[in-house]
């Protein structure tokens, strides 16, 4: 097994050696310089001496820390195996603290140096993507496998350890029966299941014991952006890290099962994900190179791989929603041409269709730009995963706003400047991408205020009669409730953070703007509350079906839109976003609410100082747990707001807490990293709050001591 040394100090390329060879060139006689593969080879030894001796030896025989990578021991596993493979693997997993961190000019320079030490020639310098026809040589015959670093004595047997529970032993797909209803121990789908509620009917850790919670498990993940909500699956979990990376633990012991790492092409930004999918034997997640890649969920290995687009300037950091034999995928831009909704055939791979979120000339909606060209019509960005309704056959998904104000403040001359469909839900059909309705929540957004969270699907009384609604909000903390068959509007309940929308039609769900808060830089600062950053914002909120009640997070805090200095500004009306407090501000930004969709009303109101950064999960067992911009993970009584339980994590806790369950014991997971856009910006109204200076990511998992 290959094994390098911790440390690594970076990629030596090629051009590196090649530089030092000129170099040391006289001027009297040049010496001639290297060979494509001779130059990689010297790469590769300095690359090793600097990464892997330490533990596999300076001949790389030699090591006491790691097997041999030449001879009759290596051979004897890896002969006559292909060099790509061999290439993958230290890819993947190389150095064992940092995989993936040399680069892929060092890791060629690598492979092609132990392919040269064990006899194998490959006539050229090598690159990731040319590996094919190249093999280790054969194994001599008398060739055995070093199980360890000088194997394994057969003197005394090795003691019974512990039985290893093989949890995909009895695997069976995933289905829709189960997305929309999953049995209580599983979290199968960002928000658990289809209808995105956040809830869990598990009820072992409930008000009474919560405050003996204490680690279970805990895993690091690669260092850097991480907003990824765990899916577990028959005591699995699966969860994506940075750098396009997913894993399998054992839901139960933390044991790695499985990792997948994408070789992402030279040069592109890195994003995080929101969620992943599962769906009949697989698993999917959307790339930061805009590919849906699906992955066999028992082994991590690619099934298929998928291009969602070819458009530059796009983004998919939201995640897959998987229905109807479908993923669907939306995706962000801020470049023209706007946001993209892509379906994808969940077997073959095969793209299905796409939609346009900024409707051009010609189509619906697209005569509602103010006349701007089609093809400078920006925005309707889609970052958060959609949800599906099973009664209805509909996938919903909500979109953003338009950054490209300017155009659409004015209202010109028999012209319409609603924006379609920005701050709109839409109801497709998965395997067609028909749009059945639509429903825009916020006509020409000049604030920066998206509707693009999520679609709970849910039943209340209206009327005193049950009746199944789509329930969302934009971060000015307006939750409508919509009609699930139809997209009818049906009320408004506000979160008393807003004080910009004047009033709202009772019939058509109309939100009318008061003139003096429309800004620009023709006018003086323009105070608006919230802000841009929210108000209520990315963090789902959780709906309990038992007690009907909808709870969600946010941030009070306003804004000031001055007219920038020089250039568009942050919108294009020439203005930039400051924050300030709002008029009542008492020092806690951080809200938490309770909400009575039915009575129309807030129950409870928490505040605390810090502002709240992590979506919520509530419970059968009366808990309701969030996260905090202090780095706290947090438990409080959903009947009153009571905070609970809490404890600190090393690194801000961004995504969402789910809860499961393996051999009859509940868990509480939660991921950490810095990537929300929460975690920024709110120290100009909070000074004492800080990022880690040290960008870290992990999943903590929590439990009851053995015993409860």
């Amino acid at each position: 097994m290959v094994r390098l040394r911790l440390g690594a100090i970076g990629p030596i390329g090629i051009s590196a050696v090649a530089l030092a060879w000129a170099a040391i060139s006289t001027g009297q006689q040049d010496v001639a310089p290297p060979s494509p593969i001779d130059a990689q080879l010297a790469a590769g030894r300095q690359a090793y001496a600097q990464n892997c001796a330490a533990c596999h030896g300076d001949t790389m025989d030699d090591g006491h820390f790691a097997p041999a990578l030449k001879g009759p021991a290596f051979l004897a596993k890896w002969g006559n195996t292909p060099l790509a493979k061999l290439y993958g693997y230290i890819r993947s997993s190389m150095p064992p603290a940092a995989a993936g961190s040399l680069g892929d000019e060092t890791y060629a320079a690598l492979a092609a140096l132990i392919l040269h030490e064990n006899g194998g020639d490959a006539g050229r310098a090598i690159a990731p993507a040319s590996l094919d026809g190249l093999a280790f040589p054969a194994a001599p015959p008398e060739a055995k496998a070093d199980l360890g670093v000088g194997g394994l004595s057969a003197r005394f047997p090795l003691p019974p350890g512990p039985v290893i529970p093989d949890r995909f032993a009895d695997y069976t797909p995933v289905t829709e029966a189960m997305l929309d209803d999953p049995a209580p121990e599983n979290w199968l789908s960002w928000r658990r299941s289809h209808r995105g509620l956040g809830y869990s009917s598990l009820r072992q850790i409930d008000t009474g014991n919560v405050g003996e919670l204490h680690i279970a498990w805990a895993q690091a993940l690669p260092a850097g952006d991480n907003m990824n909500e765990p899916l577990v699956r028959d005591g699995v979990l699966y969860v994506a890290g940075y750098g396009d990376n997913v894993f399998a633990f054992d839901g139960a012991s933390g044991r790695q099962l499985w990792r997948y790492q994408r070789q992402l092409p030279q040069g592109t930004a890195v994003s995080s994900h929101k969620t992943i999918a599962l769906y009949g034997d697989r698993l999917f997640t959307a790339t930061s190179d805009n590919h849906m890649v699906a992955l066999d969920a028992r082994t991590g290995r690619p099934v298929w791989d998928t291009a969602m687009t070819d458009r530059p300037n796009m983004r998919s950091p939201g995640g897959p929603l998987a229905a109807d034999g479908v993923i669907m995928q939306g995706m962000a831009s801020q470049a023209a041409g706007g946001g993209l909704i892509v379906g994808i055939d969940a077997e073959s791979g095969k793209k299905l269709w796409e939609f346009e979120t900024v409707a051009k000339p010609g189509q619906l909606g697209g005569d509602s730009w103010n006349g701007e060209p089609g093809d400078q019509r920006k925005g309707g960005s889609q970052w958060t995963s959609g949800t599906y309704d099973a009664k209805t056959g509909l996938a919903l998904f909500g979109v953003g706003n338009t950054y490209d104000t300017g155009p659409l403040r004015d209202l010109q001359p028999g012209q319409n400047n609603d924006a379609l469909f920005t701050n709109s839900t839409l109801a497709f059909q998965p395997r067609t991408g028909k749009l059945v309705w639509y429903f825009q929540h916020m006509k020409n957004d000049q604030y920066d205020l998206d509707w693009v969270f999520d679609r709970v699907i849910a039943t209340i009384d209206i009327d005193g009669q049950p009746r199944r609604v789509i329930l969302t909000s934009g971060k000015e903390g307006l939750f409508d409730a919509l009609d699930a068959d139809t997209g009818k509007y049906i009320k408004t309940v506000d979160m008393g953070l807003q004080d910009f929308i004047a009033s709202i039609d009772p019939v058509t769900g109309e939100k009318h703007v008061d003139p003096a808060k429309i800004p620009g830089r023709d006018k003086g600062a323009v105070y608006v509350c919230p802000h841009g950053g929210g108000g209520r914002n990315w963090s789902p909120t959780s709906f309990n079906p038992e007690t009907r009640l909808l709870f969600v997070n946010g941030r009070d805090v306003c804004m000031d839109l001055v007219p920038a200095p020089s250039g568009p500004g942050f919108l294009s009306t020439g203005v930039n976003a400051e924050y300030l407090p709002s008029p009542k501000a008492d020092g806690n930004y951080g809200v938490l609410q309770a909400i009575d969709m039915e009575a129309g009303k807030v129950l409870w109101e928490t505040r605390r100082r810090q502002t709240f950064d992590m979506g919520i999960l509530t419970t059968a067992g009366g808990l309701l747990f969030t996260g905090a911009m202090d780095r706290q993970f947090l438990a409080y009584d959903q009947e009153t707001g009571k905070e609970l339980w809490r404890t600190g994590v090393t690194g801000v806790p961004n995504a969402s807490p789910i809860t499961y369950s393996v051999d009859g014991k509940q868990y509480i997971a939660i991921v950490t990293g810095v990537g929300n856009p929460l975690s920024t910006g709110i120290a100009d109204v909070i000074p004492e709050t800080q990022l880690p200076s040290v960008n870290s990511s992990a999943i903590y998992v929590f439990a009851l001591p053995d015993g409860d």
